[in-house]
């Protein structure tokens, strides 16, 4: 299907658009966390329980803030040690309405006490992206002030208390989650993922360690391909290749996987975000919109489970699912803010499809100026433009001010660069060579 018409692009220039999206997803963070217990809210949804990846993610966003000046250093201290007080004094036991246990939280909380939300699994995942964002944190802030002294002793004190082995249950790879209803779900982390994160810190725990051959047994299950005439480590949902790269520098760096392919982790996301765009311009199911400026497929909202018949096509939508390319589930659905992840891998064909959906599409932009999801191709519900997602996602608004700042000053890489745990976790995993 023939994409719109792109307008006349408005005199800005891109470091103005790049400041305003990077503002706007900014503001999530300070509408939308607790002040009492310093969690954030999984979405803008009102009644929305707090995402401890949002609550992670957020202590990279106050870093962020301090250093563009969009809240005071004293602020973003004060935020990130409300967080880390009420961490480190919330119950970890077995309980079912705890907040962890073993060290390690759970996917969801009660905005207010803190306690499990939604009968959620103690997360691996999303506790590795707590721990990236407190240790973030601990770098920052590293002045003589109380409050930032009490900020990095805080930190350790957290990290230490983590038991990543444990979470393994005696398996050779590390379990997505436990639940104290009948303990530890069936499944582990297998197959390219986000969890580079997660090994990175487990390997690195001074206390409770992974075991080495555990990232290597989680290696040897991931799938190298061809697509679209690129060679990478496949996964088809684009956040995959971004959750870990919020933290981490992998520009030049290798473990005997990515040495044995001459390749990088940085550079396979760049090929990902090429395979992305490349996808949509061939647009095999013939959505609306897609195009060499318009994609962006990954997990998140949707329309909503209906199928339909229109025409000689079969239409399946979906509500909240994984997407993902070549193999699907592909319903039309496009994440703008995937696209926003991928600046520092591709700037040069970012920069160009950010600001022509913001001229085309601009409903995907919320009251504040906040990318969602949308899906052009459901405009025969009568909705104006296509459906868009109704509420703003604390996991993807974070990445955009994350990733935009990496890609201007690598100001969270250099900082985690330093970090002590997260370097010797990346040598136990065999990463070699660049700035290591």
């Amino acid at each position: 299907m023939s994409s719109p018409v792109r307008p006349e692009v408005p005199a800005i220039s891109d470091e103005a658009f790049l400041d305003a999206l990077q503002q706007a997803s900014f503001g999530y963070f300070l509408r939308h966390a607790n002040p009492d217990t310093g969690l954030v809210a999984d979405t803008s949804a009102p009644g929305s329980p707090a995402s401890i990846a949002a609550a992670g993610m957020g202590l990279g966003v106050y870093v962020v803030g301090a250093e563009r000046n969009f809240i005071t250093r004293a602020d973003a201290a004060h935020r990130t040690l409300t967080l880390l007080r009420f961490l480190a004094e919330s119950e970890q036991s077995d309980a079912a309405n705890a907040t962890g246990v073993h060290g390690l939280y759970y996917h969801f909380l009660e905005m207010d006490s803190g306690r499990r939300a939604w009968g959620s699994e103690l997360s691996t995942i999303d506790t590795a992206l707590l721990f990236a964002g407190i240790l973030a944190a601990a770098a920052y802030f590293a002045g003589d002030a109380s409050a930032e002294q009490e900020i990095r002793t805080l930190a350790d004190t957290l990290y230490r208390r983590a038991d990543w082995r444990w979470a393994m249950d005696g398996s050779a790879m590390v379990k997505h989650g436990w639940k104290p209803e009948f303990g530890f779900l069936n499944y582990g982390w297998e197959g390219y993922s986000e969890a580079i994160i997660l090994y990175a810190l487990g390997l690195g725990s001074p206390t409770h360690p992974l075991p080495p051959p555990s990232y290597r047994e989680w290696n040897a299950t991931f799938q190298w391909e061809n697509l679209y005439g690129w060679d990478l480590l496949y996964s088809g949902p684009l956040f995959i290749h971004q959750f870990s790269h919020l933290w981490l520098d992998f520009r030049g760096i290798r473990d005997e996987f990515m040495r044995e392919k001459r390749c990088d982790y940085f550079e396979n996301s760049r090929r990902a975000s090429y395979v992305q765009q490349h996808y949509a311009v061939l647009n095999p199911k013939q959505w609306t919109g897609y195009s060499r400026h318009c994609w962006g497929i990954s997990a998140g909202e949707g329309p909503g489970f209906v199928t339909r018949r229109e025409g000689s096509l079969e239409r399946r939508y979906f509500d909240y699912t994984a997407r993902a390319l070549p193999y699907g589930p592909d319903d039309g659905t496009l994440a703008p803010w995937v696209v926003a992840a991928s600046l520092p891998f591709a700037p040069e064909i970012v920069l160009p499809s950010l600001r022509y959906m913001s001229d085309v599409y601009p409903q995907m932009s919320d009251e504040q100026n906040r990318l969602r999801s949308f899906n052009p191709s459901v405009a025969a519900d009568g909705v104006a433009g296509g459906w868009v997602a109704e509420h703003s996602v604390g996991i993807e608004q974070a990445p955009i001010v994350l990733m935009i700042e990496n890609h201007r000053s690598s100001l969270i890489w250099r900082l985690l660069r330093r970090c002590g745990p997260l370097v010797r976790g990346l040598g136990h995993a065999g990463f070699r060579g660049g700035w290591l």
